[in-house]
């Protein structure tokens, strides 16, 4: 049954998808608005880490306050940089709108190339 669904959901227009079924990158609000309890518990990132050769990165959302349908509000959350925790408690997730993001952890994109290191 879930794959029928699913199958005609991709033959829609994604214009047509309703924001909360769709899986595409969106601001972070969007995104969350797509999970139980607005989002809390999932890792999340911005598409753009990925392009700048950032991996293993993520923010945890320990906290959401979402108005209008999930386009906009608050969120709040542990980052986890390189593998590492940094933040000692949670706080409030910078870049909301500005950014595109999507759940899970920053890869490198494929095709990436580094920027060769300055000589001294």
């Amino acid at each position: 049954m879930a794959s029928a669904v699913q199958a005609a959901l991709r033959k829609l227009l994604p214009a047509q998808v309703p924001p909360s079924l769709s899986t595409l990158p969106g601001n972070l609000y969007e995104v969350l608005s797509r999970y139980p309890r607005d989002g809390v518990g999932q890792r999340v990132y911005q598409t753009r880490w990925g392009a700048k050769g950032i991996e293993g990165s993520y923010w945890e959302v320990t906290r959401t306050k979402l108005k209008c349908e999930g386009q906009h509000g608050k969120a709040w959350g542990v980052l986890v940089w390189k593998g590492k925790r940094v933040s000692e408690r949670d706080e409030k997730i910078p870049g909301g709108l500005k950014y595109r993001w999507a759940v899970g952890e920053s890869r490198i994109k494929p095709g990436f190339k580094p920027l060769p290191k300055p000589s001294s």
